[in-house]
């Protein structure tokens, strides 16, 4: 059987502000301020001041702070402005966040 490449999801482009942080930090302020280019129910793209390791695990939480949840760092791909877009996969289907960041772009 032919092995699938490509997406398995459309992503939705939408910029919204959320706040990032490894799971391994214990502080609060160590929490970077940064906006998503698109979603979709597996994962988000963000753009960020600072690199993230493969694999880490990351808190992402919403803006307003009504939404959180895990979710770990699949790329890491470094931009010709010197910020970084990230690939961050939730660890299961995350619906809820979705269908309320799509909300944030109405």
């Amino acid at each position: 059987m032919p092995m699938r490449s490509g997406r398995l999801e459309k992503r939705t482009r939408l910029a919204i502000p959320v706040r990032i942080c490894s799971l391994q930090e214990q502080e609060p302020t160590a929490a970077e301020r940064t906006i998503t280019e698109n979603v979709c129910s597996l994962g988000i793209r963000v753009l960020a001041s600072r690199p993230r390791e493969l694999n880490e695990r990351l808190l992402i939480n919403s803006a307003d702070g009504d939404l959180q949840t895990q979710a770990r760092v699949i790329y890491c791909q470094t931009l010709a402005d010197g910020r970084f877009a990230m690939g961050l996969e939730f660890p299961k289907e995350t619906t809820m966040w979705v269908n309320k960041t799509l909300s944030y772009g109405n």
